[in-house]
C-alpha cells in the first residue's frame, strides 16, 4: 500500500492551510518606521523634569537634584562616518522653570533604516530597533568599549555593559506620562539587576543597575529612568560603608 493512501486527502489539505495560514500573518505584520518614535526635525523639542541621583561626602550621601532640560533638534549634519545625523541641544533651567535656559552640551543621534543611533559624550548607543515589536531584543550598548563609565565612576557597574539586552518590553495604547497623556508608547527595558538593594546588609557587596526608556508615536522619548551604583562595605565605619555611581530620572511636561 502507497503512502498517499495511508493519509486521507482532508488531512494534507488542513495541512497546507495550516501553513499558509502562518506564512500569510507573519508577511502581513508591518512594522512602525525609526522615524516614527524618534522624530528628528529641525526646530523639534521636548522638555523634561528631571531628578538626578548623586552620591556625595565620599559616597555616603545621597542627594537628588531637580532641574527642567529641554532638548531642540538644532540641525541636520552628517557624521564622521558620512550619515545623515542631527545634532541635539542640550538646555538646563531651574525644576520651577522660572529662570533662562543655559546651554548644557550637545549630542547627536542617527536615524538609520533599521535603527536609531545616540552618540552622547562619545558613548554610542542603539536605542530603537526594528521592529518594534513586544518581546524583541537587541544589543543596545554593543559599541561600548569595556568599562565605558571608567574615567568618571569606580564601580564595576559597566562590566560587559556592551552585552546588555535592550528589550521592548510594553507596549501601551495609552499612557500618562507626568501628567500627560500619551498615545501609542513603547517601553525598552534596557538592564534590571541588583544585589543587597537597598542595602539592607551594611558588611556586604551590593550594586543596582537599572535602565529603562519610554518613546511615544509622533514625540519621541517621555520617559527615563536609569541608575547605576556600587556598594563597598566599610567594615571600620559602623555607620556602613559608601556608594559610588549616579541615576536619571526624567519625564516629558511640554513638546512641540
Amino acid at each position: 500500500m502507497t503512502l498517499k493512501k495511508l493519509i486521507p486527502l482532508s488531512a494534507i489539505l488542513v495541512f497546507l492551510f495550516f501553513i499558509t495560514s502562518c506564512q500569510r500573518k507573519t508577511e502581513d505584520y508591518v512594522s512602525d518606521a525609526i522615524a516614527d518614535y524618534l522624530p528628528t526635525v529641525v526646530g523639534k523639542y521636548i522638555t523634561y523634569r528631571v531628578d538626578s541621583t548623586v552620591f556625595v561626602n565620599t559616597g555616603r550621601t545621597e542627594e537628588k537634584h531637580k532641574y527642567q532640560e529641554k532638548h531642540v533638534v538644532d540641525a541636520a549634519i552628517t557624521d564622521n562616518i558620512g550619515r545623515a545625523s542631527f545634532r541635539i541641544i542640550r538646555y538646563l533651567r531651574d525644576s520651577a522653570g522660572t529662570k533662562p535656559w543655559a546651554v548644557s552640551g550637545t549630542y547627536f543621534i542617527t536615524p538609520l533604516s533599521d535603527q536609531a543611533e545616540v552618540i552622547e559624550d562619545n558613548l554610542r548607543f542603539i536605542k530603537l530597533h526594528m521592529p518594534f515589536k513586544v518581546n524583541v531584543d537587541w544589543k543596545g550598548n554593543k559599541y561600548l568599549n569595556a568599562d565605558p563609565y571608567a574615567s568618571l565612576y569606580n564601580f564595576g557597574n559597566d562590566d560587559n555593559m556592551n552585552d546588555w539586552d535592550y528589550n521592548y518590553d510594553q507596549f501601551e495604547t495609552t499612557a500618562t506620562i507626568g501628567t500627560k497623556p500619551v498615545s501609542n508608547v513603547y517601553t525598552v527595558t534596557q538592564i534590571d539587576e541588583s544585589l543587597n538593594a537597598p542595602v539592607t546588609d551594611i558588611r556586604g557587596y551590593g550594586f543596582k543597575n537599572f535602565g529603562l526608556e519610554k518613546y511615544a508615536k509622533s514625540i519621541g522619548l517621555v520617559y527615563k529612568d536609569c541608575i547605576y551604583w556600587e556598594y563597598e562595605p566599610n567594615t571600620g565605619n559602623p555607620g556602613g560603608g559608601y556608594k559610588t555611581g549616579f541615576g536619571v530620572k526624567m519625564w516629558m511636561i511640554d513638546h512641540n
